[in-house]
């Protein structure tokens, strides 16, 4: 595996190469070939795990202690395959139209061949960094991180002391609007709240009428939550994206995407700009939506009890019972909700990092525009090491061809990352250890 650094696609093949589909993820074989890259190249590493076939390998690059720590972080799982029509089998890695293909190339075992390269390179190099650079290669963050980010953050906090800045999902690769080449990268995300309810009514025998009933009440909840739109937030992070959006956009776009942050305009504008404005909907607004309902054991008995699970995605500094609080508005205020798991994240973000990042993605593309503050609708393990005090930024950079939806992609079929975006990606990751705690 000597010279490994100089050959990214070698690495990411391989790592592809290790089903870790999650469920039940099974990343100990992956995450043992890492290490032993890591041994070779003389980079100490060891492993924490609540579930022995899902540990979590962290690594260290000494630095000279002029910088506090940096974290690179990012996991080793992937999601399923079944039901997905793939021109080539999504675990072998093929290469074709100048592309890995397969699943995880792009969430997130590319990103990871970006982070290890650039170690490997550094250590073969002889750099030493401003401060030390550890590696984390995370077990489960496809399914909320309980054996991954969050078990570390809980247990192990002292494996990232003194860290204030970690690079991690989801961020760094281009978009184009207006023809101009934006990069965003991600800065903050929603929090994960979800909540359970019960509707009660009369059972009975299923060849009586019935009005009013549990599933009659299934039926107006759904349909309202279908109907009626949350109330319009504007958080700092898409605040700030919105504004350098606008500030490197033409007219008339500038003064569209500028009235997003009017928040009498916002909805009207979201539909103006059509698909751009399906994804800047849930940055302006608390979500919800049912995705589990259980009830009924007979199909002659008709339920006295229907359970519904919902996905609630709140935006920075809003609380459950603010969630609860919108539903209800929609709902009405005689449906009762548990609150089942709630991840926080901070209200604020600490942008002291933001401009070394935007710096280099500058330098190595001369197309590039400005780099954009990024909410990330979903959730990723930043989440977790959020609770340690670390503002971690979605980078893995990439140039992606003009139209290609990196989010659309990564979980579904013929998920793939060319050969350019990979070395783009390996080179800025390099960069980045070279400038950290060196510029501003």
């Amino acid at each position: 595996m000597s010279g490994l650094h100089e050959r990214p696609a070698e690495l990411l093949r391989d790592l592809v190469r290790f089903a870790t589909i999650n469920p039940p993820g099974n990343e100990a074989e992956c995450i043992g070939y890492i290490g032993r890259i890591l041994e070779e190249a003389g980079i100490p590493w060891h492993t924490v795990a609540r579930n022995p076939s899902r540990p979590n390998l962290i690594a260290r690059l000494p630095g000279q202690g002029s910088a506090p720590p940096l974290l690179l972080q990012g996991h080793a799982d992937v999601v399923p395959v079944e039901g997905q029509n793939w021109t080539h089998p999504p675990f072998e890695a093929v290469i074709e139209d100048g592309c890995i293909w397969g699943r995880g190339t792009l969430d997130m075992k590319g990103g990871l061949t970006m982070m290890i390269t650039a170690l490997l390179k550094a250590r073969a190099e002889g750099f030493v960094p401003a401060g030390d650079i550890i590696l984390a290669v995370l077990s489960d963050e496809e399914a909320g991180g309980d054996d991954g980010a969050r078990f570390l953050a809980d247990s192990h906090p002292g494996e990232f002391e003194n860290v204030r800045y970690a690079v991690g999902e989801v961020g760094g690769y281009s978009t184009t609007v207006e023809g101009r080449r934006f990069y965003p990268v991600q800065v903050t995300e929603k929090q994960v709240c979800w909540l359970r309810t019960v509707l009660e009514g009369p059972g009975g025998h299923g060849s009586m009428p019935m009005r009013d009933g549990t599933m009659a009440q299934l039926g107006r909840l759904l349909t309202r939550l279908n109907g009626h739109a949350f109330p319009v937030h504007i958080t700092d992070a898409t605040r700030q994206m919105v504004e350098r959006l606008a500030a490197n956009l033409p007219e008339p776009s500038a003064s569209t995407y500028a009235s997003l942050l009017d928040p009498s305009r916002t909805d009207q504008v979201l539909l103006e700009l059509g698909d751009a404005g399906k994804g800047f909907h849930p940055l302006l607004h608390n979500t919800v939506n049912a995705t589990m309902v259980k009830g009924g054991t007979k199909i002659n008995v008709i339920p006295s009890q229907i359970e519904i699970c919902m996905d609630c995605r709140l935006l920075p500094g809003f609380s459950p019972q603010d969630a609860i609080g919108e539903i209800r508005e929609v709902v009405g205020e005689h449906v009762e909700f548990e609150v089942t798991r709630f991840d926080p994240v901070p209200a604020r973000q600490d942008m002291g990092m933001f401009g070394l990042l935007e710096g280099i993605l500058k330098d190595l593309d001369s197309r590039a525009s400005a780099a954009l503050p990024f909410l990330v609708p979903g959730g990723t393990d930043a989440r977790h090491f959020s609770r340690l005090g670390i503002q971690t930024y979605g980078f893995t950079p990439m140039i992606l061809p003009e139209g290609q939806d990196l989010l659309g992609l990564a979980h579904a079929a013929d998920e793939r990352i060319s050969l350019e975006a990979l070395a783009f990606g390996v080179e800025a990751m390099y960069m980045l250890l070279q400038r950290y705690g060196r510029e501003d």
